[in-house]
């Protein structure tokens, strides 16, 4: 669904594995080699999406019911979708995002126990065709996940971290897409493989 030869990535992976690392590993070869990108993530890109992440993240007396959630996260996607996304690939630019579906998949359905096929009727009200050209999942064992979270910021760890089952699920669901990197390798050889992702596919050089 993409216009040109603007690509559409994503990064996925439990807290801890590293994404925001290689976000910007990625963002720093593709400008190396000329290409116009944008860095954006989920929930959030757009002043109003990142307003309805607020809502979705804030701790406050009232719960937040886990439909109320994953209502929201698509809202928010909605929005970031119209607003951000689809004008950045239709002007031929590539799309890197922290975080898409497939999290909402993991998190609201192998964390929150929600209908996987609520979520995907949501998915195609709010995408329609549109997926991601390319999804990277870095995969690290939870309790290496935990570790490095603790060690970034004590005590922000999820307890949704079963989770990386919903992601794992998701790849063997669609292997054509979503590529499984082994985090637990050093920062280098993971962005030096997601590197080689995109030359086997002849989208860089």
């Amino acid at each position: 669904m993409n216009e040109g030869q603007a690509r559409f990535l994503t990064i996925e992976g439990i807290e801890g594995v590293g994404k925001t690392t290689q976000v910007a590993r990625l963002s720093e070869a593709l400008s190396g080699r000329g290409i116009d990108h944008v860095v954006t993530r989920e929930p959030g890109g757009t002043p109003v999406a990142e307003r309805i992440r607020n809502i979705v993240l804030e701790r406050g007396d009232e719960a937040l019911p886990a439909t109320a959630e994953l209502l929201l996260m698509f809202a928010a996607r909605s929005v970031h979708l119209e607003n951000h996304i689809a004008p950045n690939l239709r002007a031929g630019r590539w799309v890197v995002c922290d975080r898409f579906t497939d999290a909402t998949y993991a998190y609201q359905g192998g964390g929150r126990g929600m209908d996987g096929e609520q979520i995907r009727r949501l998915e195609r009200l709010v995408q329609g065709a549109r997926r991601p050209d390319l999804t990277l999942l870095l995969d690290a064992p939870v309790r290496e996940a935990l570790r490095r979270a603790r060690q970034r910021n004590a005590g922000g760890a999820s307890d949704r971290f079963e989770s990386e089952r919903g992601y794992l699920t998701r790849a063997a669901e669609e292997p054509g897409r979503i590529a499984v990197i082994d985090a637990t390798q050093s920062a280098d050889a993971v962005a030096a493989r997601i590197l080689e992702l995109l030359l086997e596919r002849a989208w860089i050089s």
